[in-house]
């Protein structure tokens, strides 16, 4: 019997052991980089440990020590939980009770992460009947010490009580499951290399399915069961080596349990597999995009066979005799499947491979492909080369596609699935996978351009009409929006090339027309989208669109209404397309209005500012006199408004501010009015006192303490030296009290405005995990404007808080008088332009010293 003492002195000895032996497998796996040597020989030297253990606990003969789950496989990540369980013959009495909870204890003492579970095999079957993970995690069940015969038992009857078609529902519907909550995507740039889509869950869900089954129990004897050919069983086991390494390096950076590819750890885990950054500026590429683009490939193939396996398992599970209709030579329709009629159609025939995809557009009734389909076109991707994309007739059936009623974006996503798409359109292959780090795109390139194909088929249904109906009704009335989805495939397939994306890829799009037989007028349609589809959101959300020449330099490029309606349904769609965070409808109503006012000028109407201003007084008039307000209210404030002031606000913004403001114009008080937001969310206040230098910047002052984002700002002064400032502001929980903190808002920022406390000293405040590790370099650019009137001061960031009070308290520190802000946030990043003067502008010195306090204040 073992003292006190021996025990203590087994305990330590056992410790030791674990400790120096994991020193040992993890020095060797960073030597070798041989992620299954690493996972056996962890597990077994826990398996070693562990029996010991068990031994020295002295617990009946009639129990048995299993491994279940991962562990129970055969592998063991560095962080991962040890799944035990312990199986009795029969319920525990005290004194194996006691015996078993000193195990579980010297286990922990061990530094163990154990999960574990104590059962009879009566109780493993009843909680295998109820929980579908519990009888997953028993499908790996592996002894390692104890009694056999016990073991054998729960075995045979777990195979007895197994039924592969209920437990194959269940996986199915448990993926589905799992996918939702990762978005049905594998491009995540933040994925789970375990849990999401295409990662090594996926892989394990298969092995489990045909392991139920009785049919394999690893690729090498799916192969040979013929669920799967060599060549897949290869391309399975080359993604899962990549997955398990990937995954190894993650717990040893982490030094726990962690099986995210977040930004933090995306650098050093590339490193430590050799990648390199190369290139430098806006051409660098750095070592985390080529680690990622490589596990969106992998991701990607784990999802083309995936799909392809489940349906292979599906009918070998639930066969059923299917009902065949030839759709004609080629191809066969079962039961709503398209079915190739030989298994070497498209070796035979390789524009087939079109074919395929066209006719499921073209056929409502045919809801997928079956699984020798989907097989041979995976195998014979390859014969999609020069040649075939020379060939008229593939050209043909390509166009068929684009120009479907329906289906057009379910075919896209499927070739690019199966990687058709990039084999037809080679330089799409090219940014399959490839990330972004701008800051406001959260896709991948390939799939940032399908989900803009996406949103412009949006536009041309009808059920989703109502979320953009002067989108919807512009796509109703545009004769070939087919050009449109072309425009959209193309417009960022230059991406990452180094250059300008948007001259690089007219090269492509022109080539493609061309090729393709286009006319010449579609083909350079085609080619303006492609290189103008920045252009708009630039001149709306950085230009003044009060300014006649900005608005007659704007149409003179686009030249008709064909051309601008296709620039505006591209150029919602593309911002639509990036982030969920970067659309608004304060941005939405800013490209409306140039759109219209575009419009107008290329129909022939000078954008007249005589005639603008006029409109708008008389709009705003109208919705006064609703008010009840006498007919000459207006007439002492309007007279110190010039015409900047009409031209930058809208006519409900001027008769709400005259209706505040019209018995209040000379108020010696200041005057703040705060209201929701006319268009999306936000609240808008309006902000009115006689002019001083600090004002913009004790206003930002007042919005930062508060955490609010500033999405726009119109700063103007009256005749007789009174600040008229207008701000944009919204915050995460505005939402859910509006109404509630209006009040506050005028009340504590006119409190702000009559004090004379110093302006305090603004704070970094905090930047998001992308902004941090990929941070961009800031940037000041200071030059005349075209009239040589005023200064334009051009800034790019990080977002953060505080940002614009930041530069605000520069400027105030200068005397800097602001004329108009306008202010852009994409996502992660800001763009902002300020038209300002000043005395101190005067010297070029000044200027420079004033570009270098705005650079301090912005860095990160």
């Amino acid at each position: 019997m073992s003292t006190p003492a021996m025990k203590k002195e087994l305990r330590e000895h056992l410790k030791r052991q674990l400790k120096d032996e994991r020193q040992q497998i993890i020095a060797g796996f960073q030597a070798d980089g041989m992620p299954e040597k690493l996972l056996r020989s962890l597990r077994q030297s826990v398996d070693a440990v562990l029996t010991t253990a068990w031994f020295e606990a002295g617990l009946p003969e009639n129990t048995s020590l299993v491994g279940v789950g991962g562990y129970g496989r055969g592998e063991l990540f560095p962080q991962s939980d040890v799944d035990l369980l312990i199986l009795l013959e029969q319920a525990p009495d005290a004194e194996t009770t006691a015996k078993l909870e000193e195990l579980v204890q010297l286990l922990w003492d061990l530094g163990l992460e154990i999960g574990h579970s104590i059962r009879t095999v009566d109780e493993c079957l009843t909680e295998s009947a109820a929980d579908i993970t519990v009888q997953t995690s028993l499908l790996e069940a592996r002894l390692i010490c104890g009694n056999l015969p016990l073991f054998g038992l729960l075995q045979e009857r777990y195979r007895a009580a197994m039924d592969p078609r209920a437990f194959y529902h269940a996986k199915v519907l448990e993926m589905r499951l799992r996918h939702a909550k990762y978005e049905d995507t594998a491009f995540s740039l933040e994925p789970n290399c375990k849990e999401s889509p295409g990662g090594l869950r996926d892989l394990q869900v298969i092995l489990w399915m045909v392991k139920a089954a009785g049919v394999a129990n690893s690729w090498r004897t799916l192969a040979t069961s013929g669920l799967i050919t060599q060549t897949e069983a290869k391309q399975l086991m080359e993604k899962e080596r990549a997955f398990k390494d990937i995954r190894i390096r993650l717990h040893l950076h982490a030094k726990r349990r962690e099986d995210r590819l977040v930004f933090d750890v995306q650098t050093a885990i590339a490193e430590s597999l050799g990648l390199q950054s190369t290139g430098s500026g806006a051409n660098m590429r750095r070592a985390s995009e080529y680690l990622m683009q490589r596990y969106y490939w992998a991701a990607k193939t784990v999802t083309q066979l995936n799909m392809i396996l489940l349906q292979n398992i599906e009918e070998r599970l639930f066969p059923k005799p299917g009902v065949t209709v030839r759709i004609n030579e080629r191809f066969n329709n079962v039961d709503g499947l398209i079915d190739i009629s030989d298994d070497d159609t498209f070796a035979t025939t390789p524009s087939a491979m079109l074919e395929v995809f066209a006719l499921m557009t073209e056929r409502q009734s045919l809801t997928g492909m079956t699984s020798r389909t989907l097989r041979a076109l995976w195998h014979e991707r390859f014969k999609i080369d020069a040649e075939f994309r020379a060939d008229p007739r593939n050209h043909a059936l390509f166009l068929r596609i684009l120009q479907a009623p329906v289906g057009l974006l379910h075919a896209l996503r499927r070739m690019n699935d199966l990687s058709i798409l990039g084999r037809y359109l080679p330089n799409f292959r090219k940014i399959v996978g490839q990330m972004q780090h701008d800051l406001f795109h959260v896709y991948t390139v390939d799939q940032h351009i399908l989900m803009v194909v996406r949103n412009m088929r949006r536009f041309a249904m009808a059920e989703h009409a109502h979320e953009y109906p002067f989108c919807s009704q512009l796509m109703a009335n545009f004769p070939t929006p087919w050009l449109l989805y072309l425009g959209a495939l193309f417009h960022d397939i230059a991406k990452g090339r180094g250059g300008d994306h948007s001259k690089l890829g007219t090269v492509d799009a022109e080539q493609f027309c061309r090729e393709h037989g286009m006319s010449e007028e579609d083909t350079e349609l085609v080619v303006f989208m492609v290189e103008q589809h920045l252009t708009m959101s630039q001149v709306a959300q950085k230009q003044d669109l009060s300014d006649p020449d900005v608005i007659a330099a704007f149409a003179s490029l686009v030249k008709d209404e064909r051309h601008l309606t296709a620039l505006y349904l591209l150029t919602v769609a593309d911002i639509r397309g990036t982030s969920p965070k970067v659309w608004n409808a304060w941005k939405g109503k800013l490209l409306e209005d140039l759109y219209r006012v575009t419009l107008r000028v290329l129909g022939g109407e000078p954008h007249s500012a005589d005639r603008e201003l006029k409109n708008r007084q008389q709009e705003a008039l109208a919705t006064l006199r609703l008010y009840g307000l006498p007919p000459d209210a207006h007439t002492a404030l309007w007279k110190q408004l010039d015409m900047a002031y009409f031209l930058r606000h809208d006519a409900a913004d001027i008769a709400w501010q005259t209706r505040a403001l019209y018995d209040r114009y000379d108020s010696d008080k200041p005057v703040v009015k705060c209201r929701l937001a006319p268009i999306g969310e936000g609240l808008q206040v309006a902000v009115y006192i006689k002019d001083q230098p600090d004002l913009f910047a004790r206003i930002c002052s007042y919005f930062d303490r508060k955490n609010f984002s500033i999405l726009d700002a119109k700063i103007h002064t009256t005749h007789h030296g009174y600040a008229l400032d207008t701000f944009l502001v919204t915050e995460q929980n505005f939402a859910n009290s509006y109404r509630d903190i209006i009040s506050l808002i005028e009340h504590e920022l006119c409190a702000l405005l009559t004090s004379v406390d110093e302006l305090p000293a603004p704070g970094r405040g905090r930047l998001s995990r992308l902004s941090r590790n990929f941070p961009i370099q800031p940037t000041v650019d200071l030059r005349p404007d075209e009239r040589g009137q005023y200064y334009l001061l051009s800034i790019a960031a990080n977002d953060r808080t505080g940002l614009l009070y930041s530069i605000a308290n520069v400027l105030a520190k200068y005397k800097i008088n602001l004329h108009t802000a306008k202010v852009m946030t994409l996502g992660e990043r800001v763009e902002d332009v300020f038209l300002i003067d000043g005395p101190a502008l005067n010297v070029a010195r000044n200027q420079i010293q004033l570009e270098t306090d705005l650079l301090e204040a912005i860095k990160v």
